[in-house]
Parts: structure tokens; sequence; C-alpha cells
């Protein structure tokens, strides 16, 4: 029996390493490799051009950790010469630490501010940073309401909730907007990010452009709001409502995706409320505005957006990196890895994450701005 016991053990081990083996040859000599966390699907990573090496350090956006994660595999499994670390500390930390020159680019859901702009000129010499989109995507409103799975609401019920002035969600505000739902006499538990964080920045935006009479602070990436609970990124906010009764906060679609969260559908005048996804959050981008001048490609969205099916609670995340400066180590590896994720390919990787690949008309600037940083 011993004998037979040992033999088993050996074969399995045998047949791992023939499996890991066939997975490493796959890596390496397929002209398509599939992604594996967040279920990117099939990714194709033939024609990304790899270029410098050694590690790249950079780091901002939460929102934008799960797209970053397939981006950085891909890169990764074509460049094998190029590590590329990407921490998700937050968008406001993450242009702190870009602006010190710690980084070679920064993730940001809000474009720079004049004063940031002014500051990267230390750090790009003879340039400044500018910001380049690289994919949109729907801010979902999460929610736990044992028995409710509809819900509807509008901006200004948001704006009272997110401040406090609700506090119940059986209130007339809600019911008048769910009138076939049970709502029960439960504590709304409202979380807004901790952190400074581009994603509170949108949402405020959004909260102050459709219900400026009833969000009255100025949107930031700090947050303002009257009460609420703190937690720390996408992912502590969105862990609090999966296990918060009565709770509901403001995040990325991906997370309510991965962690199976409901989500609100607006009513935002339209003839029918309108869910969060990536192809309704695709219409409302479409209407944005670039703001930016020259290569800095800030947009301006359109929070007040009435058109079927477009919704409107939406943020683009940006790369920040140096137009003309960058550090001669970093300047070739970090044009790569940009040139990868706004490519078509990149972008292809990113819709069953949750997020919406950018408008074609947007994509191809960025394209053309990353050609020629230096």
């Amino acid at each position: 029996m011993k004998l037979q016991r040992k033999n088993r053990v050996r074969a399995l081990a045998v047949g791992a390493l023939a499996v890991s083996g066939a997975l490493a040859l796959t890596a390496c000599g397929s002209d398509d490799t599939t992604a594996g966390s967040g279920g990117s699907g099939s990714a194709k990573t033939s024609n990304i051009k790899c270029e410098g090496k050694g590690k790249l350090l950079a780091s901002g956006s939460s929102a934008q950790k799960n797209a970053m994660d397939v981006w950085v595999q891909n890169y990764s499994g074509a460049c094998k010469d190029t590590e590329i670390n990407y921490q998700p500390t937050g968008s406001g930390a993450g242009v702190t630490t870009f602006l010190q020159g710690q980084t070679a680019f920064a993730g940001s859901d809000s474009a720079l501010k004049p004063d940031e702009v002014t500051k990267s000129k230390q750090v790009c010499k003879g340039g400044q940073a500018v910001d380049l989109p690289m994919v949109g995507g729907p801010i979902a409103v999460g929610y736990n309401v044992p028995g409710v799975d509809n819900l509807v609401l509008d901006a200004p019920t948001l704006a009272k909730i997110f401040d406090s002035k609700i506090t119940k969600w059986n209130d007339a505000a809600i019911k008048k907007l769910n009138p076939d739902a049970k709502l029960p006499d439960l504590k709304i538990q409202a979380f807004h990010r901790s952190d400074d964080s581009g994603t509170t920045d949108n949402f405020t935006k959004y909260l102050k452009g459709a219900a400026p009479g009833d969000w009255k602070h100025e949107p930031a990436k700090k947050w303002e709001g009257t009460g609420g609970q703190a937690a720390s990124g996408s992912a502590g906010v969105s862990s609090q409502v999966k296990q918060t009764s009565g709770a509901i906060s403001y995040f990325e679609l991906s997370y309510a995706t991965s962690g199976k969260i409901p989500t609100v559908k607006l009513n935002t005048g339209a003839k029918a409320p309108v869910e969060a996804t990536v192809d309704n959050a695709s219409k409302a981008i479409s209407e944005a505005k670039q703001v930016g001048k020259g290569n800095d490609l800030a947009l301006q969205l359109n929070y007040t957006t009435k058109a079927e099916g477009a919704y409107p609670i939406t943020l683009v995340t940006y790369e920040i990196a140096c137009d003309k400066g960058n550090k001669a180590e970093t300047l070739p590896p970090t044009k790569s890895f940009l040139t990868y994720i706004s490519s078509k390919d990149g972008q292809a990787a990113l819709k069953d994450l949750g997020y919406a690949p950018l408008p074609t008309e947007i994509a191809d600037k960025v394209r053309s701005t990353v050609a020629t940083l230096s």
C-alpha cells in the first residue's frame, strides 16, 4: 500500500510539472495569452513592443487597480525584462508621490489642478505633467437593503442620503421613487472614502452638478459631506457595503460585479431608470469635452444628461506623466507600457472588468500624445 501511495504521489507531481511546463510554454510562445485575474478573457499581447528594462514604479487610483492588474499581467508576460509595480494608494497619494519624483507615472481619477501642473515642472525638466485618459467607467452606487433588489434613486435623494439628511430606508423620498418596493424601517449606513480619492471627486461632481440645491459642498478628493462612515479605497467601501445591513456607498462597477453587490438605478429624467453598465457609461462619456490644452487631454463630463440609457455617474481615469523631462532610465518602459494600455488590444482587455474603453476619437489623441513623450 505504501508503495502504491508513493507511486501515486510521484505521478501527481509529474502531472503537475507537465501542466505548469505547458502553461509556461504557452505564455512564452503564443501570440495570444489569456489574462487570468479579473476575467478579461483572451488578451492579445503579440503587438506589445518592449522597450527598456528594470523596475517601473507607479501608484495612484484604486479605481483602476483591476485594470492595472490585467494590463501589468499582460505586459509583463510579453516584456520579461521590465517589472511594473503599481500601488493603488488612491489618486491623491499617487499624484503627490509623482510630484515628488518618486514614480514614473501616476494614476488619477481626476485631472491635475493648475497648481499641481505648476509643481510638476520641477519634476518634468523642461516640460510639465499631462493628463492622459486611459479608461472610463461607471461609478456604481452599491447597497445592502434586505428584501430590496431593484432600487431606484435620483440625484437629490442621493445627495440627501450622503449628507445625512435622509437617514432611514423607508423615507418618503425613497418610497416615492420605489412605490412597489418593501422598504424596511432600517437605518442608512452611508460609507465614503477615508483617503483622498478621485472617485470621491467624480461622485461629488455628479452630486453638485445634478443636485446643486441639495449638495452644498464643493467637489473634492477629500470627503466633505456630513456624517457617514469611512473606509479606505474602493475595496474598503465595497467590502463594508457587502457586510453591513443598510449600507450604501460608491465605487467602480468592477467592485460591484466581483462582490455581487446590487447597484442603484438612476432616475435621470429619461423615460426609464438607468442602470450602471459599461455601455450606459459609454453613452454618457461620449458627451465629454476636452478642456485640457495642447497635449493635456483632461475631459469635462456631462453629469446632467437625460439621454436615454446614459448613466451619468462616470469617471475617466487618467495616467499622469511628463510630456518632456522624463528620466532617461524610465522613459522607454513608460512609453512602451502606456502605448500598450492605450492600444486597441489594451483597451479591449477591459470591458469584461466593468470598464468602458475610450471612445475612438479620445483614444487616438492619447496614442498620439504618448508617442511624443520625451
